[in-house]
């Protein structure tokens, strides 16, 4: 049973980490302003994940604070950059 479990966390982490650097090449090369915003969303998403994986993986509970930290930092950023978009200003 543990060797199934350790099977897939190492799966889930390969996955992980191959859509954050899918994500980081949109990122770069994303032709508007909007597809880097989204790539920026999905990433921070993406960097969550793999470290809640990792805590899953190390059986430590800091991984899972940290994880919390990305979620609202990430959440906080994409939405400044959606109204920088938007406005073209972020404080009113």
């Amino acid at each position: 049973m543990k060797l199934a479990l350790e099977i897939s966390i190492y799966i889930a982490l390969i996955s992980t980490m191959l859509a954050i650097v899918l994500c980081g090449i949109r990122l770069l090369r994303g032709p508007t302003s909007q597809d880097r915003v989204l790539a920026l969303d999905t990433l921070w998403m993406c960097i969550m994940i793999f470290v809640l994986l990792l805590g899953m993986f190390f059986g430590s509970l800091i991984y899972f604070e940290i994880a919390l930290l990305i979620a609202l930092t990430g959440f906080v950023s994409t939405m400044a950059l959606a109204k920088f978009l938007m406005r073209g200003e972020i404080i009113e």
